[in-house]
């Protein structure tokens, strides 16, 4: 009994959460292609919806996850993720074609879904991995799936690349072989582009669909999805991290180790629950805090 008694409190033990983004790079170089804590518990019950987590382009679960999940998962979730877009030497994720990882999305969430017995998922995503969850309700008949897409930097509508895009497009004319190279290892990243096909189509039909609600957080120090206001949904919130807390620093990469955008996703997907971020201590980009 004191065996079982003591076991139990293990299990209910909280998992440490860091908002820094050093100990998701060891985790993720020490296990390559494993989740995050708290992640894939298919045995996992709880009351509230499964949250799936979506990572970054050229990022995998493990490293963009592992302050979120544990996080999410000390707070009630059942917490799923997986590393999808032709995942490279279990590390480097997200480069294949958008449409390609929608499909890979789908199976996954119907996965949740008939697992937990839930009609209904929430979404999380980062970077590519907010627009990956935008398509996915879009054209893939998620929208019937899912309650809440949270992006934190989502490639909304193409990222103009600091500006640069119109002279990337430029040079990839004038080297197709270039082009095909890109398009042939990485084609992920052409299609977040402005001007791409791939946004073309994304940007001609309304931002959000009817019956599902969205979240978009942002920094207006992001030197990647630029620029940061391309991020928002109209018909969404849309949130402006420095709007809280003056003393957030975060760039694109370290809104997943940011206590204060972290809290603001627990915010959205919990509203009646939510609470006002800490903004005592400051956050730095790359590392978050």
């Amino acid at each position: 009994m004191i065996t079982a008694l003591f076991a139990a409190g293990l299990a209910l033990a909280p998992l440490p959460v860091t908002y820094n983004a050093l100990p998701a790079v060891a985790m993720t170089i020490s296990q390559p292609g494993a989740a995050p804590p708290g992640a894939n518990d298919w045995a996992c019950q709880s009351d509230k919806r499964p949250v799936v987590l979506l990572h970054g382009t050229h990022a995998n679960m493990a490293i963009n996850w592992n302050t979120l999940s544990p996080l999410l998962k000390n707070n009630g979730y059942c917490v799923f993720a997986l590393n999808y877009g032709n995942l490279r030497a279990d590390q480097v994720g997200g480069t294949g074609p958008i449409e390609d990882s929608g499909a890979e999305l789908s199976q996954f969430v119907d996965r949740v879904r008939a697992a937990k017995g839930k009609s209904e998922v929430d979404l999380v995503g980062h970077s590519q991995g907010g627009l990956l969850a935008q398509y996915y309700v879009k054209f893939l008949g998620g929208a019937q799936k899912v309650h809440d897409v949270v992006g934190l930097a989502p490639t909304s509508h193409g990222s103009d690349a600091a500006g640069q895009n119109r002279w990337i497009w430029s040079l990839l004319q004038i080297f197709p072989a270039l082009e095909g190279l890109i398009s042939a290892t990485d084609p992920a990243v052409l299609q977040q582009l402005r001007g791409s096909a791939f946004m073309d189509q994304m940007n001609a039909t309304p931002d959000v669909v009817a019956g599902v609600r969205y979240t978009t957080i942002a920094t207006r120090y992001d030197g990647t999805v630029t620029p940061y206001q391309s991020q928002f949904l109209e018909g969404g919130r849309n949130i402006v991290l420095q709007d809280l807390c003056g003393n957030d620093f975060a760039d694109h990469l370290a809104l997943a180790f940011d206590h204060v955008a972290l809290r603001e996703v627990l915010n959205a997907l919990d509203p009646p629950n939510a609470g006002a971020p800490d903004c005592s201590t400051p956050v730095w980009p790359l590392l978050g805090g």
